[in-house]
């Protein structure tokens, strides 16, 4: 059975980083998509940054050029890089896994295709 457990939030002045790590304590198969999600008081939870299997990513256009995700496959490890941090990135964020029979290749951040999620960790941005 595949946990995740996220870590490495928050609160930080805008314009600060903050790196989000998420643990599978499960193992997480190199097959898999991975995702890192979002979700801000009232508001969906929306995708920010995704990684599949072949390591190719999509970034939100909120996010383009300041966030970076990446994996680690052998520790079964994601990550993603926050820099330039803005009041409106304050969140609770969430890592995901989209679990897969075969290689995962998409690139979609459509939260009803991931199947597995952590409880979250807790973004603050301030002005």
């Amino acid at each position: 059975q595949v946990r995740l457990a996220e870590s490495g939030g928050g609160s930080v002045q805008a314009g600060g980083s903050l790196r989000l790590s998420c643990v599978s304590s499960g193992g997480t198969a190199s097959r898999y998509c991975l995702g890192w999600f979002r979700q801000a008081p009232g508001k969906e939870r929306e995708g920010v940054a995704i990684i599949n299997a072949g390591g190719n990513t999509q970034v939100a256009d909120s996010v383009k050029g300041r966030f970076t995700i990446s994996r680690d496959n052998a520790k079964s490890e994601l990550y993603l890089q926050m820099n330039s941090l803005k009041p409106e990135d304050t969140a609770m964020y969430y890592c995901a896994v989209r679990r897969t029979l075969h290689s995962c290749s998409s690139t979609s951040m459509e939260t009803g295709q991931y199947n597995v999620w952590g409880q979250g960790t807790q973004v603050t941005v301030s002005s």
